[in-house]
């Protein structure tokens, strides 16, 4: 990196992750402060009435679906400078993955922290994705049509941005 700014996308009409040249690279945040910052996300598994009811009688053939998806989500939070190319690795402080189970599926909610110099969103998302995988992985066998859905981030809070929460996220 050469000049003031250069990697900071702080040009006029440039996006942060590509140079001069539009290549892709990873934006150089050493000059930013570090503060504490929060991402939460959230998504679904829609899933049959056969696979809710086995989850409330414990009854699924692999074991307990949503123990396995929760430690997923929880390992995908670390990882995830691993899994997205341009995130920067950040030191993730604090991860809380929860799993309800509702009349047509499951929602996965993330709440990921850390005191560092950017924010945690792609963390969030990764281990609401991760968990999600891991739990249509675990009912499969029961249901094939599982899906993933609505996986967004819902609240941040934390950087030079401030603080933001979707308009439909209600007190979640």
């Amino acid at each position: 990196m050469s000049a003031a700014g250069a990697g900071t996308g702080e040009g006029a009409g440039r996006l942060p992750h590509l140079d001069a040249a539009g290549r892709a690279h990873v934006v150089d945040v050493s000059a930013k402060p570090v503060t504490v910052r929060e991402a939460r996300a959230e998504g679904r598994v829609l899933c049959s009435p056969q696979v809710l009811g086995m989850l409330t009688a414990g009854g699924l053939p692999k074991g307990d679906a949503l123990a396995v998806a929760r430690i997923a989500g929880l390992q995908a939070a670390k990882r995830t400078p691993d899994l997205v190319p341009l995130a920067h690795p950040v030191a993730v402080h604090g991860v809380a993955v929860d799993l309800d189970v509702e009349a047509d599926g499951v929602r996965i909610a993330s709440a990921v922290r850390t005191a560092d110099r950017t924010g945690v969103e792609m963390e969030a998302l990764t281990c609401v994705v991760v968990a999600a995988l891991a739990f249509v992985d675990m009912v499969k066998a029961v249901d094939r049509h599982a899906r993933i859905t609505d996986v967004r981030v819902v609240a941040k809070s934390g950087g030079r941005s401030g603080d933001w929460v979707a308009e439909d996220a209600g007190g979640r």
